[in-house]
């Protein structure tokens, strides 16, 4: 279902989806909607309610994804540890697949502003990483692993369930299966 709070609508959406949606994101300047499954994601044009791009991720199974706010790339958090960035410019494939988490990546963030992005998972850690995109076609974006940030502890297998970034300041906020919501801001 997507609503449409302007003129207090809501609507099915338009297009048939192939396997059960994981998680699902709107483009943040363009009209376009970004719906996971389990093995790709899909990238849907709302006006002319069609698909305009599969991405293949290559991953056992996909658990949440982001966008950058420029729009143009994406990151992909999976059950199998695996985090891939995405360049929807240069290819359907992954342009990095980064293998960082030992267990499930349960959440992916970008920040706003800095050129910073975020993945937690069942270890109970969150990593932050530098991430570069250029406004130059020919530059490929950079990635830097930052800070590897512990601090939660395990409940019935399950770590750090989700991870989101401040509007304005550089700080990740986490929140753990043992019950705790910690703010990381150094």
């Amino acid at each position: 279902m997507i609503h449409q709070l302007s003129r207090k609508l809501t609507q099915r959406i338009p297009f048939k989806t192939k396997g059960i949606p994981v998680s699902t994101a709107f483009h943040p300047t363009r009209s376009i909607f970004f719906t996971a499954t389990k093995k790709d994601v899909r990238v849907y044009d709302l006006i002319k309610q069609k698909l305009i791009k599969k991405l293949e991720s290559g991953v056992r199974e996909i658990s949440s994804i982001s966008i950058h706010p420029g729009g143009d790339n994406i990151i992909v958090g999976s059950k199998d540890g695996k985090l891939c960035w995405f360049d929807m410019d240069l290819s359907s494939q992954p342009y990095k697949v980064l293998r960082c988490h030992p267990k499930d990546i349960t959440g992916v963030a970008y920040h706003r502003s800095y050129p910073l992005f975020a993945s937690c998972s069942d270890d109970c850690t969150a990593y932050v990483f530098h991430g570069m995109v250029y406004s130059d076609l020919n530059q490929n974006p950079l990635i830097v692993p930052l800070e590897i940030l512990r601090g939660h502890s395990s409940a019935d297998g399950r770590g750090v369930l989700d991870c989101k970034f401040h509007p304005r300041q550089p700080w990740l906020f986490t929140a753990g299966a043992d019950s705790v919501i910690k703010l990381y801001c150094d």
